[in-house]
This record gives C-alpha cells, sequence and structure tokens, in this order.
C-alpha cells in the first residue's frame, strides 16, 4: 500500500490488494478478496463487496508488457458495487449507482443508476439511502427511508434538496 492514499475509518477486508496510486475517500468499504490497482479513485461512502472486481487494461496480453499503461476507474460519492460484479477499467460509476451483484460493468454508469446483468444494463434508479425509485406521471420520487425527493429530466435523476 505504499503511496496509496487511504481516508478515514475505511474497513479493509482479508485477502484485499491495494497498488501504489489507489486513492480512498473516507468511510469506504473494501470487503474481502478485492483488488485495486493503480488508477482506481474511489469517493467517500463507496462499497465494494466482497470479490467484486477492477481490471486495469482492455488488451492484456502475457507475451506484451503494459505496465503503467492502465486505464483510470473512478467510483463516486455513496457507490455499490455487489459482489463479484466486474468493472471493466476506463469506465466510471457515478454517485449513488448501484451495480448489482455478478454484474459486469463494460460502459460508464449514470449517477443513481441501477444496473444489473451481462452485460450490466440500467434497469432503474437507487436513492442515496439504496432504495429503488419509483417516479410518477410528472417525474418525482420519495426516498421511503430517508423522505428525500428525486426528479427524473433528459434521462438523469437528480435529488433535490
Amino acid at each position: 500500500m505504499p503511496e496509496a492514499v487511504i481516508g478515514e475509518n475505511c474497513n479493509i477486508g482479508q485477502n484485499v490488494f491495494i497498488a501504489s496510486g489507489v486513492v480512498l475517500g473516507n468511510n469506504v468499504k473494501v470487503q474481502n478478496n478485492v483488488s485495486l490497482y493503480a488508477g482506481i479513485t474511489c469517493a467517500d461512502d463507496v462499497f465494494l463487496g466482497p470479490s467484486m472486481v477492477f481490471t486495469n487494461v482492455k488488451n492484456p496480453r502475457s507475451a506484451v508488457n503494459r505496465r503503467g499503461q492502465y486505464d483510470k476507474t473512478s467510483v463516486g460519492k455513496g457507490a455499490t458495487i455487489g459482489a463479484n460484479a466486474t468493472i471493466v477499467c476506463g469506465n466510471d460509476i457515478g454517485e449513488y449507482a448501484f451495480i448489482g451483484a455478478g454484474t459486469v460493468v463494460t460502459k460508464s454508469v449514470k449517477p443513481y443508476a441501477l444496473v444489473v446483468g451481462n452485460p450490466g444494463q440500467q434497469i432503474g434508479w437507487m436513492s442515496a439511502y439504496g432504495h429503488r425509485l419509483h417516479f410518477d406521471k410528472n417525474g418525482e420520487a420519495v426516498c421511503p427511508e430517508s423522505q428525500q425527493r428525486y426528479y427524473y429530466e433528459e434521462g438523469n435523476v437528480v435529488k433535490i434538496k
């Protein structure tokens, strides 16, 4: 972990590898059997599920040395990545996005998006508290736990402050 930046109150599980150049914000939870390679940045309050995978090279070959040619990946504040999910390098995960267990993410994910499957497909939207959002005909939704209001506009979700 030399030259990695690890924020306050992080929880790092067993058998976790953190390379130089990784940045973890505050309150990040890295569950067991996760490898974090150079070029990965996780904002505050990110959850990385057990055995989830970040790739670091899009075109790996054993006979071709591509050390230092790693594609960067960022995970936004409050995002959750489920157990055994795979994030293909160079794709960013938006804030409060929720990636289901076993999902293979092959393109960047919007904030608050709920993505599942292989390849990952967006099937809905999630609140900052991790509840699925259901929008009314006016494009508004309310989180059942926090009572925070959200608005859907032009393919994006915005939390109303």
